[in-house]
C-alpha cells in the first residue's frame, strides 16, 4: 500500500478519503495534527480537513504526486463514449480552438464572436471530454435552444434543469440561476462544466455554481469576456485561462458575414439644447463642489452616495438623469431612425436603444414590435418568430437581444443608445454578423453631437480601434 506522512514526517499505511460534501471537499483519515495536502484546511466545526469542491482536480493530482493512497468517494459522474450526430464540418478556427483547449488540460476560456459557432465548439468538447456534462446558460430561451442543439447532436439522454424541469441526463442543460440553487447537491455528479455566455460567472452569486462543483473539465464561452466591474479576473480560477480568442475582424467575410460600421450624428433643437445645457450646469455644479472625480466606476459610486444625501445632491441626481433622457431622445434620433428605415425597408433590422421609454415611442411612432425584459415569454417567442419568418421586418429592444437569441437573417442594426461598454457593442454587432450568401451588415450608431453621448462613443471607438464612417443623418 502506498504510504502517507504524518506531521512528524514519519510514513504511516493509513488511507485517507476523499469526499464531496455540500459544495466541498471533505478528506477523512487525517487528524488535525496531521499533514494534509494543498489545498485542504482544518474546519474544527466537523473536526476534518476541507476545502472547495473546485479544488478536486488539484487535490487528486497532489494526492498522486505525494503517493497518498486514497479513496474517492467524491466522484460519482460517468464516463461515456458519446456517439456524435453528422452535424456541420468543424471551421479550421474551431478545430484549433479545441485543440488548444486540450493542451491546456481541458480547462480553459475560447472567445468567438456571435455567430461564429461556439455550439459547435461545445459539442466537440463534450465528445472529447467524454464525461457527465453540465452546459450553464444565463435565460431559459437559451437553454430551450442548448436543449434542441445537444439533442440534435448526440445520440444520449439530454436533461434540463430550471423551466419547470429537473432531469438529470448524460449531458444536461441549466440556466445560471438553477446552477447555483442545486450545486450544493449535484456538484459531484459532472466531469465537464460547459458555461456559455461565461461573462456572467463572476457575479457574486453565479461564481458559486462553479465553485461547489468537483468538475475537472471546464469550457467557458464568450464573445466578450470583459466585465465593467473587473471580475472577469476570476475567470482564470473558475474556469481557465483563454485559451484560444478570435475576433469579428478576423472572421468577417470568410466565415461571419461582411460589415460595416456607420456613426451618423444629429443636432439638439435650440429648446432641447438650452434644457440640456440647464440640467449639466446643475450636475456640473455639484460635481465640482463635492470635488468628486468622475471617469471611473468608484467615482460613479461616490455620486450616487453623495446625491442620496442632501436636497441638492437629489436634485443634481434628477439634473443628470433630464440631460440623459434629452441627449438619447431626442426628436432627431427618431427623423434619423426613419430615414433609416426607408433606406432599408427590405432589409430584416434590429433597433437598439439605452431606455425602455424610448422603445415604446418608436413602437407608437413606427408600429414596430416591442421586446424588453417585461415581454412575456410567449409574445416575446411570437415576434422572434414573426421576425425570422419576415413577417415584420424590425423589432425594437433595449437590451434583452443584446445576447441569446437566434435571429440569423437580421443585417441591419440601429444603435439609438447605448452604454460605454465595448462589450455591449459587440454583442449588439454580434446579431446582424450570421453569414448567409450575398450578406452585407451594417450597424449605424446615432450620437447626439456635444453632448456627453458623444463623448462616450468616440472614447469606445478609440479603444476598440473601430474602422467606422460618420455621416450627418440626412443624404
Amino acid at each position: 500500500m502506498a504510504t502517507t506522512l504524518d506531521h512528524t514526517g514519519e510514513q504511516t499505511s493509513r488511507a485517507v478519503t476523499v469526499r464531496f460534501d455540500s459544495g466541498t471537499l471533505l478528506l477523512d483519515g487525517l487528524g488535525m495534527r496531521d499533514a494534509a495536502p494543498a489545498p485542504f484546511s482544518w474546519d474544527s466545526r466537523v473536526a476534518r480537513w476541507r476545502a472547495p469542491a473546485a479544488a478536486y482536480r488539484a487535490a487528486i493530482t497532489e494526492l498522486h504526486r505525494r503517493k497518498v493512497a486514497y479513496v474517492d468517494r467524491a466522484r460519482r459522474y460517468d464516463e461515456f463514449r458519446f456517439v456524435r450526430r453528422p452535424s456541420a464540418e468543424p471551421r479550421p478556427y474551431q478545430r484549433d480552438a479545441i485543440e488548444a483547449w486540450r493542451r491546456a488540460g481541458r480547462r480553459g476560456i475560447v472567445v468567438l464572436p456571435t455567430g461564429a459557432g461556439k455550439s459547435l465548439v461545445a459539442e466537440m468538447a463534450i465528445a472529447e471530454a467524454n464525461r457527465s456534462t453540465l452546459v450553464v446558460v444565463p435565460t431559459i430561451d437559451l437553454m430551450n435552444q442548448w436543449y434542441d442543439i445537444l439533442s440534435a447532436s448526440f445520440e444520449a439522454e439530454i436533461g434540463l434543469i430550471g423551466g419547470g424541469y429537473y432531469e438529470l441526463g448524460a449531458i444536461t442543460v441549466t440556466t445560471y440561476a438553477s446552477a447555483f440553487r442545486h450545486m450544493e447537491r449535484l456538484g459531484d455528479r459532472f466531469g465537464l462544466l460547459v458555461f456559455d455566455e461565461c461573462h456572467h460567472l463572476p457575479g457574486s452569486a453565479y461564481r458559486h455554481a462553479a465553485e461547489m462543483a468537483i468538475a475537472p473539465f471546464r469550457l467557458g464561452l464568450t464573445a466578450t469576456p470583459e466585465r465593467a466591474d473587473g471580475a472577469e479576473r476570476l475567470l482564470a480560477e473558475l474556469i481557465g485561462p483563454v485559451v484560444f480568442q478570435r475576433k469579428v475582424e478576423d472572421l468577417a467575410g470568410a466565415y461571419l458575414a461582411d460589415y460595416e460600421l456607420v456613426k451618423i450624428h444629429v443636432e439638439l433643437s435650440a429648446e432641447e439644447r438650452a434644457s440640456y445645457e440647464r440640467a449639466r450646469a446643475i450636475f456640473r455644479d455639484f460635481i465640482e463642489s463635492e470635488r468628486i472625480p468622475l471617469g471611473s466606476l468608484e467615482g460613479w459610486h461616490l455620486f450616487i452616495a453623495a446625491s442620496a444625501r442632501s436636497e441638492r445632491g437629489r436634485r443634481a441626481m434628477l439634473a443628470y438623469r433630464e440631460a440623459k433622457r434629452i441627449a438619447l431622445g431626442t426628436e432627431a434620433k427618431l427623423r434619423a431612425l426613419a430615414q433609416l428605415l426607408a433606406r432599408h425597408r427590405d432589409d430584416r433590422v434590429l433597433i437598439f436603444t439605452a431606455e425602455n421609454e424610448m422603445v415604446y415611442r418608436i413602437s407608437e411612432q413606427f408600429f414596430v414590435p416591442v421586446i424588453t425584459h417585461e415581454t412575456p415569454i410567449k409574445e416575446r417567442r411570437f415576434w422572434l418568430e414573426a421576425f425570422n419568418r419576415g413577417d415584420v421586418i424590425a423589432l425594437a429592444t433595449s437590451k434583452v437581444l443584446n445576447e441569446g437569441v437566434n435571429i440569423p437573417d437580421a443585417s441591419v442594426a440601429i444603435v439609438l443608445s447605448g452604454s460605454g461598454s465595448s462589450r455591449e457593442h459587440i454583442q449588439r454587432l454580434g446579431r446582424i454578423l450570421r453569414p448567409r450568401p450575398g450578406k452585407q451588415a451594417v450597424l449605424y450608431e446615432v450620437v447626439t453631437r456635444d453632448t456627453t453621448e458623444e463623448g462616450i462613443s468616440r472614447r469606445r471607438s478609440n479603444a476598440e480601434g473601430r474602422r467606422e464612417q460618420t455621416v450627418p443623418w440626412l443624404w
